[in-house]
C-alpha cells in the first residue's frame, strides 16, 4: 500500500486531539512527517506524546520530501498555506474554512487545477456513516420538501476536550498574534465587501464558519441529493456577543425554508446538534454528538406516518469515526483517485450562503434604530 509522507501545519486542539493521533493510526496509509507550528509547547506536546517532530515554520516544513500537508492551523493561515502546498506540487487537507470568501475559493480552484493535486476540506460529518445512510433514507423528494431546521447548542471546548489530552499555545509573541488578526480582518473584510460591525464580524468568525460551516455542508450534500440548488439567504441575526448566529434561506422559490442557529452555552456541559428535513408525511432528523466525544454514533430517526398510525424508525450505522474516514477519503483521493468529497467547489458554495448571512446580519444591525440616552 502506498503511503502518503505527509507535513502537519498547526500543532494546536484539533491536531493533538484528532488529526496527528489519526494519521499515526493510519499508519499503513500515512507516514507523519513532521509538525510545523510557532508554539515550541504545541510542538512538545506532539514531541513527547506521539514521537512527532516540530520546527517553527510552514517555509520549514515544506522544506522536507512531502507527499502531501495537513492544514490545522488558525483559520487566517489556510488561503496562503494551501497555495504554498499546491505550489510545492502537495496535495492538500485543509481544514475548515478553506478561506473565508468565494472569491479566495476560485483562487485556490485554479491554483488547484493547475497544479493537478487533491484538495479537500476537513468538514467531516459528510464521512458520518449514519449521514451517509440518510442520503439514502429521505423520504420525500425535492418537489415536497417544505423546511429544513438546523440547531446546535455547544459548550465550552473544556467539556468536550477533559478525556483528551493537550497543551495550550499559550505562547506565542504577541507580535505574531496581532499580526493574525490583521490579517483576519484583511480577508474578512475582502469576503464581506468592507468593514462590518463588531458583532458581525465576530459572528461570522465563530459562529458562522467556526461552526454552522459545517452544518451548511451537511445540508447542501442532502439538498444536492435531492437536486436542489435554488438556496437564497434572505434572513441572519448574529446575536449574544457574537456567541450565536442564526440564517434563514429560501429553497426552491418559496416552497421550502430553511432555519439555523448556533449557540455557545459556554457553561452547560452538554452538545446538540440537529437536522431536520421536513416533508408533508415524513421527518428525517439527524442527531449528532459532540465530535470530540470519538466512536459516538449519531441517530437518524425517521418519522412517517399512515392515517392515525405514526411510526418512528431509529437507525444506527456502525461506530466508524468520521475524524479518520475523512483522512482515509482523502488519501483514496490522492493515491487511488478517487472523487473527492468536501472539494473546493463545495467550501465555495458554503462560504458564498455564510457570508450572505453575514451580509444580512451586519445591514441589520446597521439599519436597527439605536437606543437614545437621557
Amino acid at each position: 500500500m502506498t503511503r502518503l509522507r505527509i507535513g502537519v501545519f498547526g500543532a494546536g486542539t484539533i491536531a493533538q486531539v484528532e488529526h496527528v493521533p489519526n494519521l499515526l493510526r493510519l499508519s499503513d496509509r500515512f507516514e507523519v512527517v513532521r509538525v510545523a507550528d510557532p508554539s515550541a509547547a504545541a510542538r512538545g506536546f506532539l514531541l513527547e506524546r506521539y514521537g512527532v517532530p516540530g520546527c517553527e515554520t510552514l517555509e520549514q516544513l515544506l522544506g522536507e520530501r512531502l507527499d502531501a500537508l495537513l492544514i490545522a492551523a488558525p483559520d487566517f493561515t489556510h488561503l496562503g498555506a494551501t497555495q504554498q502546498a499546491l505550489s510545492a506540487g502537495l496535495h492538500v487537507f485543509c481544514e475548515k474554512p478553506v478561506c473565508y470568501g468565494p472569491q479566495d475559493v476560485d483562487l485556490l480552484i485554479a491554483a488547484r487545477d493547475r497544479a493537478r493535486r487533491v484538495v479537500q476540506v476537513g468538514t467531516m460529518k459528510r464521512f458520518d456513516p449514519s449521514y451517509e445512510m440518510a442520503l439514502e433514507a429521505l423520504p420525500g423528494g425535492a418537489e415536497g420538501l417544505r423546511y429544513i431546521s438546523v440547531e446546535v447548542n455547544e459548550s465550552d471546548a473544556a467539556y468536550q476536550l477533559a478525556q483528551h489530552p493537550s497543551r495550550r499555545s499559550d505562547d506565542l509573541p504577541e507580535a505574531l498574534v496581532a499580526a493574525g488578526r490583521a490579517e483576519t480582518d484583511r480577508q474578512v473584510r475582502a469576503a464581506l465587501g468592507g468593514a462590518v460591525d463588531p458583532l458581525t464580524f465576530r459572528g461570522f468568525t465563530t459562529a458562522y464558519c467556526s461552526s454552522l460551516v459545517h452544518e451548511v455542508n451537511a445540508v447542501h450534500g442532502l439538498l444536492q441529493r435531492l437536486g436542489i440548488e435554488d438556496v437564497a439567504a434572505v434572513g441572519a441575526e448574529v446575536f449574544a456577543g457574537g456567541d450565536g448566529g442564526a440564517g434563514t434561506a429560501r429553497l426552491n422559490g418559496e416552497k421550502g425554508l430553511w432555519q439555523m442557529v448556533h449557540l455557545m452555552v459556554p457553561d452547560l456541559a452538554d452538545y446538540k446538534e440537529r437536522i431536520a428535513l421536513y416533508w408533508n408525511d415524513a421527518v428525517l432528523e439527524l442527531v449528532f454528538p459532540s465530535p470530540y466525544l470519538n466512536h459516538q454514533q449519531t441517530e437518524l430517526i425517521l418519522h412517517r406516518s399512515q392515517g392515525q398510525r405514526y411510526e418512528r424508525r431509529f437507525l444506527r450505522n456502525g461506530y466508524q469515526e468520521a475524524y479518520v474516514r475523512e483522512l482515509e477519503g482523502f488519501w483514496a483521493a490522492a493515491v487511488e483517485g478517487r472523487p473527492p468529497r468536501n472539494t473546493l467547489e463545495e467550501a465555495r458554495r458554503d462560504q458564498a450562503l455564510l457570508c450572505d448571512l453575514a451580509r444580512l446580519a451586519a445591514r441589520r444591525h446597521r439599519d436597527a434604530p439605536r437606543e437614545v440616552g437621557p
